[in-house]
């Protein structure tokens, strides 16, 4: 469906993109070590779920999220 105001953002933006990366990397290190049983390793990829969690939202907040200064969105 289209929007008559206009895309709302749903994501496309530096800040967003990056947090995916590291989170989407995190679950797939973490799946791997849980597969070869090594908890602490399984831990630490949680750890980074939560740091890519932190830097999407840090960046975000330097301006490189949806509404921000920095982003400039490009046509679809």
């Amino acid at each position: 469906m289209s929007n008559p105001i206009g895309d709302p953002g749903h994501g496309h933006s530096p800040a967003a993109w990056t947090a995916v990366i590291i989170m989407l990397g995190a679950i797939a290190l973490g799946t791997l070590f849980f597969w070869f049983e090594l908890p602490v390793l399984v831990w630490a990829c949680a750890g980074l779920v939560v740091v890519g969690l932190i830097v999407g939202w840090i960046l975000a907040k330097a301006g490189y999220g949806v509404n921000g200064s920095k982003y400039t969105p490009k046509e679809h």
